[in-house]
């Protein structure tokens, strides 16, 4: 039998995809209105220190607000499950950006939560590894659609759009203080 066809791996990956989705969706709110990441600022840190980092991404202005809408998308096709795998595809250069950078400011808390999202969005793209091999080898043989009607079922799609949409209201309103 092969993994797809269990139903506990199956609920692991849709929970999987709506808590990365949801983290991503979460930190972009404050970053496309403007807001700082941290609660202080960062620009009296050490020049070689996270939060010196921080503060510099977001005195960057666009840069900083273009941040938050990638992570915005990523977050919300990952959230569709209709396009989970696109989502995961662009969720994998923004998590290895973050993982690089935790590494480089040898952040030990932040980089073991940054290494268990890479891992997972690296088990995201394993598990669609038959759609993407189109993409990454050079002639692949043949699809064959392996997901099974539990995970195709419209309720995932419906939950992880409803979740995404609580959780920009949620944070919406925490930045304009309501």
């Amino acid at each position: 039998m092969r993994l797809k066809q269990y139903r506990i791996l199956q609920l692991f990956v849709i929970a999987l995809r709506n808590l990365l989705g949801s983290s991503f969706v979460f930190a972009s709110i404050f970053k496309i209105y403007g807001v700082r990441f941290t609660p202080t600022s960062g620009e009296n840190a050490p020049i070689h220190s996270l939060a010196h980092f921080f503060e510099a991404m977001y005195q960057a202005g666009l840069y900083w607000q273009f941040l938050g809408w990638g992570q915005l998308i990523a977050g919300f096709l990952l959230m569709s499950h209709t396009f989970s795998t696109l989502g995961a595809v662009l969720f994998f250069p923004i998590m290895l950006n973050i993982f690089i950078i935790t590494i480089s400011f040898d952040s030990t808390g932040v980089l073991i939560i940054t290494s268990c999202m890479l891992l997972a969005n690296l088990c995201l793209l394993l598990w669609d590894w038959n759609k993407l091999k189109f993409v990454v080898l050079p002639q692949p043989r043949y699809y064959v659609d392996d997901s099974t009607e539990f995970s195709k079922r419209k309720i995932w799609t419906y939950f992880g759009v409803i979740l995404f949409v609580l959780i920009v209201l949620f944070r919406i309103m925490t930045v304009k203080g309501l």
